[in-house]
């Protein structure tokens, strides 16, 4: 990395054989390098909120299902709603941060995200909560999609996987959170008002927007990375034919369908799956935690040692390990269901930043279009996010329980572990002029 003076600032070559970035160069001034750390602090709250609000209604099915007269059919709808939305928003979303930058479009979407919160402590019926929660999708794009286009544009690629495990430790958090307090101490503090309780998570959200708000800049001169407002909406939309005409691309887009149909499917009934193994609503919110715990390990560790040559093999590592857990959780007890909980968070949860480094190296990617990118990669996968808590909770009003649809689960991702074979056969395949 070669750095000369230029006008009172550093010019970073991001161009170099063994850092290469097709973003060509970016201009920063010497603080804004050190206070990329702080703005990371920001984003982590701000995707800290994302996992608190979405993981507000989990450990609180039985009781809010309860209070709105709604089936598990009903409440897997509930549940499914935001990845409804997110999955119309995130191309959107993606072009909107390459056009406006991340300072703004972050903001906006953790006020959302506390709107959505808000919203489902006043609702009354189906129809109300379906609203409530579906807001929440039109939020969640910018923060899920905004924090790998500031991990793209603020570190170079030998400093992305380290960046991108810290910030993706957030969602988890948030989860961890809700799931061990929410039937643990402020219902017993509210007086069992679940209201009360998701109006809680909701405050956190709109502290979250005023912080990022506070600590987050965009660079000031950046050449094309995009993370100012430099193209018009229109220009920022057309960059999206010419990504899916990549093979990379189109295959990483099939696995992020299949992976969030069964992260979303099986995180958001888990709770639930517990307690139909005859836990109470408190021992199965804690014990739902554990997965998520050891997920935010994971999130740390794997982004970190999946070096290119290593990620294909990982992916389909993690891919069939975390099968192996839906089928543990569902069928066993005891020491088995523990040890099934524990693969679901360190495999589980390992899949998804390994799918999103292999993206980001793409060819035709880079820092510029990381934006649009993260939109086709959120869309798809939310398609899973809305089949997969639809779908388990479809499987248990028709059977009377979780295990038919766990093992579906299980099958699931045998047959994205093919995928993924695929996917590290199309990657070596890449010209290497192209990289």
């Amino acid at each position: 990395m070669r750095c000369e003076d230029h006008s009172a600032r550093v010019l970073i070559r991001t161009d170099q054989p063994r850092d290469r970035d097709p973003i060509g160069t970016i201009r920063f001034d010497p603080s804004q390098l050190r206070y990329r750390w702080v703005m990371l602090a920001g984003l982590w709250l701000a995707y800290a909120s994302f996992g608190l609000v979405s993981g507000g209604i989990p450990p609180l099915v039985g009781v809010i299902s309860g209070d709105l007269n709604l089936s598990r059919s009903a409440m897997g709808s509930v549940l499914g709603a935001w990845p409804l939305i997110y999955v119309a928003m995130a191309i959107p979303a993606g072009a909107l941060i390459d056009r406006f930058g991340l300072r703004r479009s972050l903001a906006v979407g953790v006020l959302l995200i506390g709107l959505s919160g808000l919203l489902r402590a006043v609702a009354v019926n189906y129809g109300t909560m379906f609203l409530a929660v579906a807001v929440f999708g039109l939020g969640g794009p910018f923060v899920s999609v905004g924090a790998p286009k500031f991990i793209a544009v603020w570190f170079p690629k030998s400093g992305r996987g380290s960046a991108m495990g810290a910030y993706m430790t957030a969602s988890n958090v948030g989860r961890i959170v809700a799931l061990a307090t929410a039937n643990t101490v402020f219902m017993p503090l509210y007086d069992s008002n679940w209201r009360l309780t998701l109006v809680t998570y909701a405050g956190f959200a709109f502290v979250s927007a005023a912080v990022w708000w506070v600590l987050a800049r965009d660079p000031e001169e950046h050449g094309s990375a995009g993370s100012t407002p430099t193209n018009s909406f229109a220009a920022s939309l057309r960059v999206f034919p010419s990504l899916l005409r990549g093979r990379v691309v189109r295959i990483v887009l099939a696995l992020s369908v299949g992976s969030f149909l069964f992260n979303h499917g099986f995180s958001n009934w888990l709770p639930e799956i517990l307690r139909d193994r005859g836990m109470t609503p408190s021992e199965a919110g804690l014990w739902a935690t554990l997965p998520i715990v050891i997920g935010v390990g994971a999130t740390l560790i794997i982004p970190h040692v999946a070096t290119p040559k290593r990620r294909i093999p990982m992916l389909v590592g993690t891919l069939l390990l975390a099968g192996v857990s839906a089928l543990l959780v569902g069928t066993t007890s005891g020491l088995p269901l523990t040890l099934g909980l524990l693969l679901q968070g360190a495999a589980g949860r390992g899949v998804q930043p390994i799918i999103m480094l292999v993206l980001m190296d793409a060819p035709q990617i880079g820092a510029e279009h990381m934006g649009a990118a993260g939109g086709l990669y959120f869309t798809a996968g939310e398609v899973g996010g809305v089949l997969g808590p639809l779908l388990l909770g479809v499987a248990a009003d028709i059977t009377g329980g979780f295990v038919g649809g766990l093992i579906m689960l299980t099958g699931l991702t045998f047959v994205l572990a093919l995928v993924a074979i695929a996917l590290g056969v199309a990657v070596r395949n890449v010209p290497r002029d192209s990289s």
